[in-house]
């Protein structure tokens, strides 16, 4: 009888182990696949004056990385206002750092984050076709300039920053009945590239990415646009929105903000026309 029950015992042994699973089998072998981390998509809410150069420093990115990003340009207050409402934003990128240090002071950002990216400049643009000769801001009051666009005051610095020009040089109370507002400062160069106006105050970065005619404005004119961008709470990806704000102040794209004309921190202006 004894001898039954044990041939009967190696008959269930060698049956489960046949019976065991491939995984089962490489788990005990210690084989067992690593699984793939799925690429992870960016939302980063940016001022319109990054809308040429953040692009390709987000193209570059992904083809580094594997991973994505998508972009919300606008204008900097309204941005800022989304944030405000709790939209999931990885990383925000504004045109003027006192949108920035309001959200820190409501505890909306991860303060260490915050890290300026470059400093922007005013022009005067007209298309190319344009017949009007515009040297100086004080060549908007001619009568042969019929409408000038400025982006919106209200909540674009770049509209600040022209109406501190405008201001700085005696002009902005007579050129009240000239003035057309953009909601952003690329509407506000569309406008001109449409013929809607005749000058468009506009973003060096976005001047140098269309085809047409614009002088600087001189910088001593208005306080500096220093841009800044950080971590909102908020963010579905912080650590690697971190990263993506390192590659972006890093040697990959800085080299691409020079390009546009952005004066990066520490650096003078290069670009003149």
């Amino acid at each position: 009888m004894k001898k039954y029950r044990w041939v009967l015992f190696a008959l269930v042994g060698l049956l489960m182990a046949c019976g065991a699973t491939p995984t089962q089998r490489s788990s005990t072998s210690g084989t067992s696949p690593t699984p793939k981390t799925e690429p992870i998509t960016l939302t980063v809410s940016a001022a319109a004056d990054l809308n040429y150069v953040f692009p390709e420093i987000g193209k570059r990115w992904e083809q580094e990385t594997g991973n994505k990003v998508t972009f919300n340009l606008g204008s900097t207050g309204q941005l800022a206002q989304q944030i405000e409402r709790g939209a999931p934003v990885d990383l925000f990128a504004a045109a003027n750092r006192k949108f920035v240090e309001e959200l820190d002071r409501h505890g909306l950002v991860f303060s260490e984050t915050k890290e300026l990216y470059g400093v922007g400049r005013l022009t005067l643009w007209q298309r190319e076709d344009s017949p009007l000769e515009i040297r100086d801001i004080k060549d908007l009051t001619s009568p042969e300039v019929k409408r000038v666009a400025i982006a919106n005051p209200d909540h674009a610095p770049y509209g600040v920053a022209a109406r501190e020009a405008l201001q700085s040089a005696g002009i902005w109370d007579e050129l009240q009945p000239k003035l057309i507002l953009g909601e952003n400062i690329k509407q506000t160069q569309q406008y001109a590239e449409t013929g809607n106006v005749d000058v468009a105050i506009a973003a060096l970065s976005i001047s140098v990415g269309k085809p047409g005619k614009w002088v600087l404005v001189p910088e001593n004119l208005h306080k500096p646009l220093e841009q800044m961008l950080v971590v909102p709470k908020n963010a579905p990806h912080p650590e690697a929105a971190k990263q993506f704000a390192a590659f972006i102040n890093g040697e990959r794209g800085r080299p691409l903000m020079r390009k546009y004309g952005f004066v990066l921190p520490g650096e003078t202006l290069a670009v003149g026309k």
